[in-house]
């Protein structure tokens, strides 16, 4: 394949606008190529440090002209070349090709870990890209500082998904968001895009790339359940109905325990009926990639950002929320930060105790989710040492290797 610099190459000539390719002397079949500059090791790190570079201003040079030996065809990304259609990556007068279909990429990763940042510095450089959130938060209106929402500047220079799609008095449920979410997927699929989904809200984002069969909630039958304080009998309880649930959980792991049998009770059906369960990982059509950042950091970083998001105006933000006579769903109402500004606002804690307490909680957050994302085994991890931008090179580049899977699998 010959291809021409991308967003962020510089090819000779006139360069072209934002997304698009231009290539050079066709007609002498030379081109410039490559799309993305060359993966940096730890000593380039450093050279580029100390040379003043900036993860946020990605520029590599191209290499010079190279013959071009191949012509476009189906395995190639789709691309918007100067007088041709978009999508057709071809030169003028040249036959379109089908584009090769984007694989869908998952980007995931503890509370802030600067996945958010760093999916929209991708997305600002490859106009295919289309965001989704994978936040059980962020879905309502109204919560944006505390959420840490992107603003509304940065949702009208990239497209985003499944944000401000629920009021805060609502009960948001797992299904709801998986339904919804995979219809954004297809949305996005059918105009020849990539999804990039981006989130830490891990059972959120399982139910989407692995399309799992959700039960439904039954809030009588669990306010029953939860009235029984003695959790070995209702795990005997369980055995009875369902011996094969059952027998994938401690009988002391209460909350699994309580709602596999609320799924029972209230469906009729079996909880394990539903599916494996979450200790499978089945191929899916996604791409998983892992952001990881040492712990102590992560720690800091959660800590600087309750300090900013004070100055951006939470508390107020908080205060609106418990103004208005709907109130706070129970699924709302939990929201890290929210939840413990609530406790203050309601005389229950000063406010240094309830910032305070918020960090710590959050930071135990962080580590479960950390956890769980480490048993999925599909999940490529991209390490780094403080700035998450200094991966964009390495999270461009797993673009390629989702879309080189997925081709590799698609003639398998």
């Amino acid at each position: 394949m010959c291809s021409a610099s991308g967003p962020e190459g510089r090819p000779t000539g006139t360069a072209p606008e934002r997304g698009k390719l231009a290539i050079r002397d066709v007609s002498s079949g030379l081109c410039a190529v490559s799309l993305r500059p060359p993966l940096p090791g730890k000593r380039e790190r450093h050279v580029m440090r100390l040379a003043g570079y900036r993860p946020s201003a990605v520029v590599a040079d191209p290499p010079d002209p190279v013959p071009c030996t191949s012509t476009p065809s189906s395995t190639d990304r789709s691309v918007d070349v100067e007088g041709a259609g978009p999508g057709t990556g071809t030169a003028p007068g040249a036959a379109a090709a089908h584009p090769r279909r984007l694989r869908h990429v998952a980007l995931v990763g503890t509370t802030a870990s600067g996945k958010s940042s760093l999916a929209l510095e991708l997305a600002r450089r490859d106009p295919a890209i289309e965001i989704v959130s994978v936040d059980s938060m962020q879905v309502y209106r109204g919560m944006d500082v505390g959420t840490a929402k992107p603003s509304a500047a940065e949702r009208a220079e990239v497209p985003h998904h499944m944000i401000d799609i629920a009021d805060p008095w609502d009960d948001f449920t797992v299904a709801r968001f998986a339904h919804e979410a995979r219809r954004a997927v297809d949305e996005i699929e059918a105009r020849g895009h990539r999804g990039l989904l981006v989130g830490g809200t891990g059972l959120y984002l399982r139910a989407v790339v692995d399309d799992l069969a959700v039960p439904g909630r039954y809030p009588e039958v669990r306010a029953e359940l939860d009235a029984d304080a003695d959790t070995a009998a209702l795990h005997r309880r369980l055995t009875e109905l369902d011996p094969v649930a059952a027998g994938r959980m401690e009988p002391t792991n209460r909350r699994r325990v309580v709602r596999a049998l609320e799924v029972a009770v209230g469906s009729g059906r079996p909880f394990s009926s539903f599916g494996p369960g979450l200790d499978v990982y089945p191929p899916s059509r996604f791409h998983l990639v892992g952001l990881a950042l040492p712990h102590e950091v992560v720690a800091a970083r959660i800590e600087a950002r309750y300090r900013q998001q004070m100055a951006d105006g939470f508390l107020d933000e908080t205060r609106r929320l418990m103004a208005d006579r709907r109130g706070v769903s129970r699924t709302a109402g939990q929201a890290l930060g929210y939840r413990e500004l609530i406790g203050h606002l309601a005389g229950e804690m000063r406010l240094d105790v309830a910032l305070d307490l918020a960090v710590r909680r959050t930071r135990r957050f962080a580590r479960r989710q950390r956890s769980w994302f480490r048993r999925d085994p599909r999940i490529r991890w991209l390490t780094a040492r403080d700035d998450p931008r200094w991966l964009l090179p390495e999270l461009a580049a797993e673009l390629d290797v989702a879309d080189a899977r997925g081709a590799a699998e698609s003639t398998s």
